[in-house]
C-alpha cells in the first residue's frame, strides 16, 4: 500500500522511505536534492490509513524521521508531482459530504469562536515575536518587488490596504480581529485615524494595549476583547485582516451583514483573507485538529455570494496569489533558525509548528491557495469610480 501511495504523489524528485524493517522503497525520477525517510510501524500505519493527518502525526510524533533533507524538502517533492492541485469540484456526494462535514466543524457561536481563538494565539505572545517581522503582522506580507526583506513586504501591506479605505484624517475605523495592534496603530499614526480594534484573544489584547500606549497612540488606537458581532456602534471604515478564515462558511451571510450594519452609509470596508481558487472545499485535517480549529478557507464564490445576500456592493477585488507562499517562506527559515526556540518549545511543538509553517506555504506555492482583498460599501459611488487613487500601492 505504501508504495501505490508513493506511485500516486510522488512524480518527480528521489525520495527513499526506509519502512519498518528495513525495506527500502524508492520514489521520484531521481531529480534534484535526495531526500530519505524511515518510518517506524506506527508512522508507516498513519500515512496508509490518512496520508494528509498521517504525515504531519508521524512527524510530530517521532514516527517519521529524516535522514537526508527536511520536511519541506519532502513537501516540495510532493508539490511539484502535482499532488497538491485541486482536483475540481468532485462528485454530488463528495460535494455533498464536504458541506455537511464543514457546517459541523465551522458552527463558531460566540463562545467556540473564543476556544478556538485560545487555542492558537493565546499559547505565548513569545513564539511569535520569533518568527513574524517586528510589528508582529500573523497575515500574507505584499512583496511589490522580489529582494523584499518581510518587514518591508508587511509594511508595503499595510498601505496598500490603507490605500485602499481611502482614508480621510479622524475618519473611524473599527478593525475586526486587530492581532496585536499594528494595523490599528498604523492607520492612528500615519494616516490620522480614529481606531477601534476587536479581538477575543487576552493575549493579543494586552500586548495590543501595551504597544499603543507606548507610541503614545492610546488614545487614537484602542483595543477590546470583543466579538464582532456584539459591537454596537457604526464607523466611516471597516478594516478585517486574517480573521474572516476563524467565521466559517455558516456564518458568511451573518458576518457580512454585520458589517453592513457597522458601516456608515457612505463608509468602506477592506476584508483580507486567505481563499481557496477551487470554490468550496475541507479544511485540512492537520490544520484543523492541531492549529486552527474551527477555521475555514472559503472559496472567492462563497463570499461573493454571501456578501451579494447581504445586499452590499463589491467595488473591488484583488486576488494576491504567491505573496503568502514568499511570507510563509520567510516564517518557517525564521522559526527554524531561531536558537532559543528548542530550549523554550519541546521537540514535539517544534516539529508540529514546522509541519503548519512548511505546509502552509506548499498550500500557496504548490495547491489551490491564494489570498483575496475585496472592497465593499453600502453605496455604489463611495469611492473613486477609477483605480487611480492606489497608484503607487
Amino acid at each position: 500500500m505504501i508504495e501505490t501511495l508513493l506511485q500516486q504523489q510522488v512524480k518527480v524528485g528521489d525520495l527513499t522511505v526506509r519502512l519498518p524493517g528495513g525495506k527500502m522503497v524508492r520514489a521520484g525520477d531521481g531529480s534534484g536534492q535526495p531526500v530519505a525517510i524511515s518510518l517506524t510501524g506506527k508512522g508507516l500505519r498513519r500515512l496508509v490509513a490518512n496520508p494528509g493527518l498521517g504525515l504531519g502525526e508521524a512527524y510530530m510524533e517521532g514516527d517519521l524521521v529524516f535522514d537526508q533533507g527536511s520536511m519541506w524538502d519532502l513537501l516540495e517533492i510532493v508539490g511539484r508531482s502535482g499532488s497538491r492541485l485541486p482536483k475540481g469540484r468532485g462528485s454530488l456526494f463528495k460535494r455533498l459530504k464536504r458541506t455537511i462535514k464543514g457546517h459541523v466543524q465551522q458552527l463558531n457561536d460566540r463562545r467556540a469562536s473564543k476556544q478556538n481563538v485560545a487555542h492558537h494565539y493565546d499559547i505565548s505572545n513569545d513564539l511569535y515575536r520569533r518568527f513574524l517581522d517586528a510589528d508582529m503582522q500573523y497575515s500574507c506580507a505584499y512583496f511589490a518587488r522580489p529582494e523584499m526583506t518581510l518587514e518591508d513586504a508587511q509594511v508595503a501591506k499595510k498601505a496598500h490596504i490603507a490605500a485602499k479605505l481611502n482614508l480621510s484624517p479622524d475618519q473611524t475605523v473599527l478593525d475586526i480581529g486587530s492581532g496585536w495592534g499594528g494595523m490599528a496603530m498604523t492607520l492612528a499614526k500615519d494616516y490620522g485615524a480614529d481606531v477601534t480594534g476587536v479581538t477575543l484573544s487576552q493575549e493579543q489584547l494586552a500586548l495590543a494595549r501595551e504597544r499603543a500606549a507606548a507610541a503614545g497612540l492610546a488614545d487614537r488606537a484602542r483595543f477590546e476583547l470583543t466579538d464582532y458581532r456584539d459591537v454596537d456602534r457604526t464607523f466611516d471604515r471597516i478594516v478585517s485582516v486574517g480573521m474572516l478564515e476563524h467565521v466559517g462558511a455558516p456564518n458568511f451571510r451573518g458576518y457580512f451583514e454585520t458589517v453592513k450594519g457597522l458601516l456608515k452609509d457612505d463608509g468602506v470596508a477592506l476584508i483580507h483573507s486567505i481563499g481557496r481558487m477551487s470554490g468550496k472545499g475541507a479544511t485540512n485535517a492537520f490544520t484543523a485538529k492541531y492549529i486552527f480549529p474551527g477555521g475555514y478557507i472559503p472559496g472567492l464564490a462563497e463570499i461573493v455570494a454571501a456578501i451579494e445576500d447581504a445586499g452590499l456592493w463589491i467595488t473591488d477585488i484583488e486576488i494576491l496569489r504567491l505573496h503568502y507562499a514568499e511570507t510563509c517562506k520567510h516564517w518557517r527559515m525564521r522559526f527554524l533558525a531561531d536558537p532559543e526556540i528548542p530550549t523554550l518549545y519541546d521537540a514535539r511543538f517544534r516539529r508540529m509548528w514546522e509541519f503548519y509553517l512548511a505546509g502552509a506555504e506548499l498550500g500557496f506555492r504548490y495547491g489551490g491557495h491564494m489570498v483575496f482583498q475585496i472592497q465593499i460599501a453600502k453605496q455604489r459611488d463611495a469611492v473613486p469610480i477609477t483605480r487611480d487613487y492606489l497608484a503607487g500601492t
